[in-house]
This record gives structure tokens, sequence and C-alpha cells, in this order.
């Protein structure tokens, strides 16, 4: 597995990453035998960089990934996030307030069962605290070594700026994908000025670029994307329909249209790092068959056509409301 260095200061770390959310609460039931497999046989394969989050899961995520990891911590890159907290009512809310912040990663450091956290992300940003307080808790964290690197998720080029300005953030995440560019208006320019790098999530735009999705009654009934309007029954129709050309350059190379999805996501810079989630080691290793993947300048620009068209949100409007701008 190449290896890329993002980041000021750089952080060294795989070429394709493994999104853990799939393990928990994202895409219907999980099996953790499984999930630990993949890990491991992810390792294997060269990938060093895991990416979680607190709210995962309600933070099984996090002590699912700490046990996979138990006795192999030197070989991973531990990417986690805090953000998302629930509130009196039982709902989502976003808080970034400093003192949350601390006790967020302390928890963190318990249920993964390790001393530091390589990278930790600002999940969301919190629009009634200054990303300036926000990042300057997340600097006491570095300061405190508690934390090697940090960074903001699903952040604005303006706030991703303002915090960088307070402490290096070495990585943004956010959603990247054949059919979720948004982030090539201003964030990726941004990050590219200031030497951040960019963890792409979803780079498989949540499934929507494979083959196994083919109506909405195909997904379980607790999959995350039965809300979404990109899944929607007759948006996903309208979709699916869109990916002819896909499946035109796959047939070329041999390969599946996800993987071609993921080959694209690849040959978009050095300094953008894909994470891939899945839960079956079948798929973890087509993932793995694309980083070997090389797309012509022409089959790159025929898949990059797929943006302007697709139809849908990439959020519904509960999720919108927790998106910065």
């Amino acid at each position: 597995m190449d290896r890329k260095t993002i980041g000021t200061p750089g952080l060294e770390i795989s070429s394709l990453g493994l999104g853990c959310w799939g393990f928990s609460d994202a895409y219907g039931k999980a099996e953790r035998a499984e999930s630990i497999a993949v890990i491991h046989e992810a390792l294997n394969a060269g990938i060093n960089f895991f990416d979680t989050a607190d709210v995962y899961g309600a933070g099984g995520n996090e002590v699912l990934l700490g046990e996979a990891l138990k006795g192999r911590r030197q070989h991973a890159i531990i990417a986690t996030k805090f953000g998302f907290r629930g509130n009196e009512h039982g709902e989502l809310e976003v808080c970034g307030r400093p003192n949350y912040v601390k006790q967020a990663c302390d928890a963190s450091l318990r249920r993964l069962r390790v001393e530091h956290i390589d990278l930790y992300f600002q999940h969301r940003v919190d629009k009634d605290v200054p990303i300036e307080d926000t990042a300057g808790a997340m600097a006491e964290l570095v300061q405190a070594g508690k934390v090697r690197h940090i960074g903001l998720s699903e952040a604005s080029a303006e706030t991703i700026a303002r915090a960088h300005a307070v402490h290096p953030m070495t990585a943004v995440q956010s959603e990247y994908s054949l059919v979720t560019r948004g982030i090539e208006e201003s964030v990726l320019p941004t990050c590219r000025r200031l030497g951040i790098g960019l963890v792409a999530f979803s780079p498989l735009g949540r499934g929507l670029l494979g083959s196994q999705v083919r109506r909405k009654d195909d997904l379980a009934p607790d999959d995350y994307r039965k809300n979404l309007p990109r899944f929607d029954e007759q948006n996903l129709a309208r979709n699916l329909a869109l990916l002819e050309p896909l499946e035109n350059i796959a047939r070329t190379h041999d390969a599946t249209p996800a993987q071609i999805a993921l080959a694209w996501v690849l040959q978009q810079g050095g300094d953008i790092v894909p994470i891939a989630g899945t839960r079956t080691r079948k798929h973890l290793r087509e993932n793995l068959a694309a980083t070997k993947i090389v797309l012509t300048p022409e089959e790159l620009a025929v898949a990059g056509q797929l943006a302007g068209q697709v139809q849908g949100e990439r959020h519904n409007d509960r999720n919108l409301r927790f998106l910065d701008s």
C-alpha cells in the first residue's frame, strides 16, 4: 500500500483509509466478528488509517476499533471525532465548547484504550462557539500529548482558515466523490493553499456508485440511507440510470463501477485520502484492488460528468442544519 504525507506538520498515512462507521449503526446490522476481521485484513494489506467517531454506535465503534487493534496499535493511525452529543430531549446537538472538547477526548481515549489519538477531528462546527475557542482547546490537547494532530470535518473554507490560524490543521474531512464535489469550489482550494490534507469520506456516494442498492427496499429498515433524498425511490431510479458511462469504463478495466469511482478519487491529488467504509472482507478486497486502477484523462473526464446530473440533496433537512456555511 502506497503512503501519503498530508498536512503540516506531516502525517504519513496509507493512500486508502478505512471508514469504520458501518461497523455500528450506519447501514444496518453488522457482524462483530466480521468487522474485526475486516480491520485485521486491512492492517495486513497495508492500510494504517482508521476513522471512527464517539457518536458512532454511541461509543461502541471506538470500543470495537480499540479491541481490534489490541497488540497492533503501533501499526495504526487512529482518527476519531467529537462534537455530537445528546441533549435533554434525546436529540443530537453539536457542542464545541472547550471544556466539552477535553471531556470528549478523555472519553475516547478510554474507549479506544490508547494513550493518544493520532488525528482528532471536530465532527461538525458549533455555530454558537467561536471556532478559535474550539481550536484552542484542541491545541491544548496536542500540548498535553493526548492528541498528535487535529482537524475539522464538514467545515467551510472561512472556518478552516480561522482554525488554522490558531493551530495547524493537519486534515479536513469532507464528503467527496463523483457525485459530491461541492468542496472543489472553496474548501479544497483553501486546504491546498494552507497545506492541509483532505480525508474524503463516502467516496462511493454512500453506495450509490456501487451495485448493491437497486431499490430503496433493498436497504435494511435501520439503514441511514433510508432518509437520504438521493435514495428516495424516484431519485434513486434516475441516479442509477446515470451510471452507464461508469459501467462502460468499468468493463474496460475488468472492474466494477464502485472500483472506478474509488479510483477516480484516488487520482484527484496526493493530498487526498479516501476512507472507504465496508463491513465485509470481500468488499475490502475490491476496494484494495481499486488502488491499482489507473484511469486515463479521458476516462476521468467522462466519469467526472456525473456530479452535475445527480438527483437529490446529499443530506436530509435534519442533517443539513448541522453543516457549516
